[in-house]
Parts: C-alpha cells; sequence; structure tokens
C-alpha cells in the first residue's frame, strides 16, 4: 500500500512538472516597438578547440533594450549546433523567439548576424567525429592551438551583410522558413547553457550595454568567453548598424516592479509605428579573421528631432514677470547629468 502511495505521488509530480516546464515554453516577451540595427564589430578569436560562436543580439529588460555581446561557448554535448534567436513581428508587437542547441541549424528570422549566419543555416563549421572544424574564411581561429580547419567561401556574409535586427512588419526581413527548416521544428533542441544564461545576466546588468546609453553602438560588442565583459578579450563595436532613434515616449510598463524580462500580462495596446528601424541595404563587413596557413586542412562539409521651433516669447508683463521654462538639462553624448535608468516606453506582455 505505502509503495501504491509513492508510486502516484511519484507520477503527479512528474506531471506537475511536464505541464510547469510547457506552460513556461509557451512565455513570449514582448515590446511595443522594435530593436535597434545589429551593431558593426569584429569577431574575437576563438578560445580553443570545439568553441562555438554564438552571435550578439539585442534582449529585452524593463527599462528598455540593451545588447547581449556575442562570445564562444562550449556546445552542451558533440554534435549540437546553435540557432541563433530572434525577433518577430506579429499583430502590432515585437515578439522574441529564442535560440536553442539542436543537430540541426533552424529558423531565425532570416537575421544575417554574420560570421557564418548567413540568415539560413551555419556555414561557420561542422561536426565531424566529436570535432569541430571551423571554417576560415568567416571564423577567427589560430590554427596553432586549434587543428581542425578548412576553408569555404560564404559571400553573403561578405557582400550582402544587412543589419535588420527583427523579421516581419515595416523594414524587417521578409525571410520565411524553408521547406528543411519547417521539417527541423521536431528536431530534439536543448536549452542555453547555463555559462549563456550567466552572460545575458551579466549584460542586462551593465548600463553601457543598454541602447539608450550607446545609442545603438555597444562598447562591449564581443567577448572571447561568456560574462567575461572586462577581459582582454572585449571587442568593441566599430559603428552603429543604423542611426539610432530613441523611442517615443509611451506609457510606463504596467508593472514596473516585476523581476525582469517579463512583466505582468496586460492587454495588447494599439498597434504603433515600430522604432529603430534600419536601413535595408548593404554595408561594409565585418572585419575578416587574419588568413595564416593552417593545418591540414579538412574537406568543406557536405552541405537618427529636429528641435522643435522654439515658442516665442511671449511680451514681459511688469506686474507679472514670466518664469523660466523648466526644462531638463542638456544631454552630453546621449546622457543626462543625472544618472537615472533610462526608460525605453516599451511595453511588454506575456501571452
Amino acid at each position: 500500500m505505502h509503495i501504491m502511495r509513492t508510486i502516484r505521488f511519484l507520477l503527479l509530480a512528474a506531471m506537475i512538472f511536464s505541464v510547469s516546464a510547457a506552460m513556461s515554453a509557451q512565455v513570449l516577451i514582448s515590446v511595443s516597438f522594435g530593436p535597434p540595427a545589429l551593431p558593426i564589430y569584429a569577431q574575437p578569436i576563438c578560445p580553443g578547440e570545439d568553441y562555438i560562436w554564438v552571435p550578439g543580439y539585442w534582449a529585452w529588460s524593463p527599462i528598455g533594450y540593451y545588447w547581449v555581446p556575442g562570445t564562444w561557448v562550449l556546445a552542451p554535448e558533440p554534435g549540437l549546433l546553435w540557432t541563433p534567436g530572434y525577433w518577430a513581428f506579429d499583430d502590432g508587437l515585437f515578439y522574441w523567439h529564442p535560440g536553442y542547441w539542436a543537430p540541426v541549424v533552424g529558423y531565425y528570422g532570416g537575421i544575417v548576424y554574420g560570421f557564418g549566419y548567413t540568415g539560413s543555416g551555419y556555414y561557420g563549421g561542422y561536426w565531424r567525429n566529436d570535432h569541430f572544424y571551423y571554417n576560415q574564411t568567416v571564423t577567427n581561429v589560430n590554427v596553432t592551438s586549434i587543428r581542425y580547419v578548412y576553408r569555404q567561401p560564404v559571400a553573403s556574409s561578405t557582400t550582402t551583410m544587412t543589419r535588420i535586427s527583427y523579421n516581419g512588419g515595416p523594414g524587417g526581413t521578409t525571410v520565411r522558413p524553408t521547406a528543411q527548416q519547417a521539417a527541423a521544428t521536431g528536431q530534439r533542441r536543448v536549452a542555453p547553457t547555463s555559462a549563456q544564461i550567466t552572460h545575458e545576466q551579466a549584460a542586462s546588468k551593465d548600463r553601457e550595454l543598454l541602447a539608450t546609453e550607446n545609442q545603438g553602438r555597444p562598447l562591449i560588442a564581443a567577448t572571447a568567453k561568456p560574462a567575461d565583459l572586462k577581459g582582454r578579450g572585449v571587442v568593441p563595436a566599430s559603428a552603429a548598424g543604423a542611426p539610432y532613434r530613441a523611442p517615443e515616449n509611451r506609457a510606463a510598463p504596467r508593472n514596473p516592479a516585476s523581476p525582469p524580462p517579463v512583466s505582468t500580462p496586460a492587454a495588447r495596446p494599439p498597434k504603433t509605428r515600430p522604432e529603430n528601424r534600419p536601413q535595408n541595404h548593404a554595408v561594409r563587413p565585418e572585419v575578416e579573421p587574419p588568413r595564416t596557413p593552417s593545418r591540414p586542412e579538412a574537406p568543406p562539409p557536405p552541405n537618427e528631432r529636429r528641435p522643435e521651433a522654439a515658442p516665442q516669447p511671449r511680451e514681459a508683463r511688469p506686474e507679472n514677470a514670466p518664469h523660466p521654462q523648466n526644462n531638463p538639462p542638456a544631454e552630453r553624448n546621449g546622457h543626462s547629468d543625472k544618472k537615472a535608468p533610462p526608460h525605453s516606453g516599451g511595453e511588454e506582455h506575456r501571452r
């Protein structure tokens, strides 16, 4: 009898756990305006064998978008590749689709993250016999410490590079999933590693990474290792992907006291014009890694308001002298004298 109760308790616990996991997986971050363009930066050198490049991206917190630097990470297990997360516009809001590990790179909105991520698939390397082979054309590797290398040109990552950071809606990419990517939706997926989670949390605490602070050009665009934001491997952005446009003043989040990155569910606001839309044009490519003689090569794998007109001053009356305007202090370089937390004005919802 005691054994039967124990079995029933374990079954009930497993059922509750599975339902909770399914519900958490359906939580989406939504914002009423789009992220800035992807900044332009170089890739730090790979720290060692079997590290895989995870490109930088704009994440969301209650005080606005912040940049999560690109970095090198170890896969959870050999054979897994990284499918980057992406923002997508739907029904007047921008939703974040998290990245994941899987045997095959899936759909990531057609966002050209660079360094082998051309908007579809990954051409920076592949697994072979539990070793990761690096494509020197698009990845920065030191052949004195990494033996498994090859060269395969990737034209789209250097000649048609765009900085658009979201899919759909006005100004977004128009790439839809291919038949192969649609078929890959049922494959086994592995969540981001603890190192990746720590990396994103560290980025969320650094004010320099807020878009309202760096104007779309973060001083920490990429790192050699996760969460190492002050080390020798830190690479700054050379330029913003497009002129940064501050979001319009909007209502504050409905529940600002809620923990990041998702607030209490609220009704959707009316459709608004997305801000910070990059122009869909080619720009100069990322810095290509130095080409040095490699070890024995492996074969390629089979596959920017105008200032508003100042109001005309009224004629001063002796009996009632005008008071000075209560204008806010002038900002310098995008920063106010008071280092108050910037207010992005976006709204976030769950559904």
